[in-house]
C-alpha cells in the first residue's frame, strides 16, 4: 500500500508537520528524504530495508558511495540527497565556529568536532585558532595519519599559530577506534605543544579527543 493511502496522521510528512520531527523514527525521517518507494514497496519500507542492510543510520550515511548507489531504492539521485542533507547538518554545527564569531560555548565546539571527525577512518590532528577575544580565526587540519596514529610536529603547529596571528588555540584529534580515552602519547604531545606555544604567548585552551559519540577534554580532566 502506498503511503498516500495511509491515514493522514500516520504519514511521515503529515506527522512531522503536526507533531514535530522528534517524534518520527529514523525510518520515517529517511522515508521523507527518499520521497517515493519502488514497485511493491513504500518509501518507508525501503527506508527500513536500508537501515537493516547498513546496520544503522550512521552506517547508511557514511557508507561507500558505490555501495550506496547500488542499494535497492537508492541510486545516484537519492545518494546525492542523503549526502546533501548530511553536509547541511555539518554546516549547521559549524555555524557557531565561523570566522569572527566569539566562542562562547564548549558544547558547540564539541558538537562540531564530533560531526566533523568521528567517522574518519584515519587519525587527524586539528587546531581551532582564536584571537584575544576568543573569536574564531580559523580551523586547520594540520596532520593526517593512519588508523591509530598521526605524527604531530610542534614546530609546524607554532608556525601555523604565527601565520594565523592567534592568541589561543583548541587542539583536537580523533580516535578511529571509537574510544576517546587519551593515551600516554596524547598527554606527552600535549605537554610539548603547550610548552612550544607558550614561547610565543599562545595559550592552549584545551585538547579534545573525539571518539564514537564521545568527546574527552584535557582541560576538564585537569591535564593542562
Amino acid at each position: 500500500m502506498s503511503i498516500r493511502q495511509w491515514p493522514q496522521r500516520e504519514r511521515p510528512r503529515e506527522k512531522l508537520l503536526e507533531r514535530g520531527p522528534s517524534v518520527l523514527t529514523e525510518a520515517e525521517l529517511l522515508a521523507i528524504l527518499l520521497r517515493t518507494g519502488v514497485r511493491g514497496y513504500s518509501a518507508l519500507d525501503v527506508a527500513r530495508q536500508l537501515l537493516t542492510e547498513f546496520g544503522s543510520l550512521r552506517g547508511l550515511l557514511t557508507a561507500d558511495a558505490q555501495r550506496l548507489c547500488a542499494a535497492r531504492g537508492l541510486g545516484p539521485a537519492r545518494y546525492v540527497v542523503l549526502q546533501a542533507s548530511l553536509e547541511l547538518a555539518r554546516r549547521h554545527y559549524q555555524e557557531p565556529l565561523r570566522s569572527g564569531v566569539p566562542l562562547n560555548g564548549d558544547q558547540a565546539t564539541k558538537d562540531y568536532l564530533q560531526m566533523r571527525l568521528r567517522d574518519l577512518p584515519y587519525e587527524v590532528f586539528c587546531c581551532l585558532w582564536l584571537d584575544n577575544r576568543r573569536r574564531v580565526i580559523a580551523f586547520d587540519e594540520l596532520f593526517r595519519g593512519t588508523l591509530d596514529t598521526a605524527n604531530v610536529h610542534p614546530r609546524e603547529v607554532v608556525k601555523q599559530a604565527l601565520a594565523r596571528n592567534a592568541a589561543s588555540v583548541i587542539l583536537a584529534h580523533n580516535h578511529p577506534s571509537g574510544l576517546a580515552e587519551p593515551s600516554l602519547a596524547d598527554e606527552q604531545v600535549t605537554r610539548r605543544l603547550k610548552e612550544a606555544l607558550g614561547l610565543i604567548d599562545v595559550r592552549l585552551v584545551d585538547h579534545l579527543v573525539i571518539g564514537d559519540g564521545v568527546c574527552e577534554s584535557f582541560a576538564e580532566r585537569g591535564l593542562l
